[in-house]
């Protein structure tokens, strides 16, 4: 402990870091909670010497808008989807892993690439995959397709190609598109956190498992599971957290559209709906936005909390 005479050295070391934290996270979280009870909020009418009355409009026409039903069934889709998948796909790779010695810092290096690569990049390296370049007459006057790598392995196993992202495809296409995007782009960090789980359980349960002659079966679900079970729901908890987050995965594929040409808007979400909001200087409806995410968010958690004190073993 620091001394009483030597505090305020402790508190002018702090001082930067904590001016930081009040200007850049405190002040902001308190101002968007002023704004979004301040009816028709407008930052350049504030600047214009407007005065707002407090009050619940913003919630009501964020809650009226016509596409805000379409934002959360679109961020709720996705997180009820991609989350199960990403955790299981990521508890499997991470016992693969942690069961592999040789080559094994060379695969987590390379299952992690992704996590340190710009999620609008990957996004368009998805787009041109799930791509349908454009179609041609052939020789014999039949139409030719040009799909990406895809839609070429579906056609190499007897399959037909299928419109995944450009115009005319289907709201589902689309959605398997993002599903498959999202559950790639979340494994990494999951399998970090879960392969470092794996590492810190002692082994002396598997070698007593090992000599009872139990199934791996049963090892991984009474001995691995219930263990790595903390990290789970923290994988769990953050997954949901990010998914009701999504914005940048859709844009990486779709651009600012949030969907096909013929069909824009269609994939937005709420943090899509914040920044739309934002753009047409609606700051006091985007504000009540990000306060409703952030309850629904609080929400979720505080379920998964609830759910994980009869599960997790610490």
């Amino acid at each position: 402990m620091v001394d009483q005479k030597h505090q305020w050295k402790a508190w002018i070391y702090l001082a930067p870091a904590i001016i930081l934290l009040l200007v850049f996270t405190v002040w902001p979280i308190i101002n968007t909670v002023r704004m979004a009870f301040l009816n028709d909020y407008s930052g350049l009418q504030a600047v214009g010497g407007r005065v707002f009355e407090f009050g619940i409009d913003n919630f009501k026409k964020v809650v009226d808008y016509k596409e805000f039903v379409t934002c959360l069934k679109n961020t709720c889709l996705l997180c009820v989807t991609t989350v199960p998948i990403s955790t299981i796909l990521a508890l499997l790779i991470a016992v693969c892993l942690n069961s592999i010695k040789p080559l094994q810092k060379f695969l987590q290096t390379i299952f992690f690439l992704p996590y340190v690569t710009n999620s609008i990049a990957i996004g368009m390296v998805f787009a041109a995959m799930f791509n349908i370049v454009g179609s041609f007459y052939g020789t014999e006057n039949e139409i030719v397709v040009t799909a990406g790598i895809v839609n070429n392995v579906i056609e190499f196993f007897g399959g037909t190609h299928i419109n995944w992202i450009n115009a005319g495809s289907s709201y589902w296409a689309n959605i398997v598109v993002m599903i498959v995007y999202i559950v790639w782009n979340a494994l990494p960090f999951k399998i970090l956190i879960l392969l470092g789980g794996l590492q810190s359980i002692n082994k002396q349960y598997y070698d007593a498992a090992r000599v009872d002659g139990t199934p791996r079966r049963r090892v991984f679900s009474k001995i691995t599971v219930p263990l790595l079970s903390p990290m789970l729901v923290y994988v769990v908890i953050t997954g949901f957290i990010g998914g009701f987050k999504e914005y940048s995965s859709i844009v990486g594929i779709f651009g600012e559209n949030m969907g096909p040409p013929d069909a824009p808007r269609r994939l937005n979400t709420m943090v899509g709906f914040i920044y739309d909001a934002l753009s047409t200087n609606k700051q006091g409806r985007a504000s009540a936005a990000a306060l409703i995410l952030f309850g629904i968010i609080l929400v979720v958690t505080l379920i998964n909390l609830q759910v994980s004190k009869k599960r997790v073993h610490y």
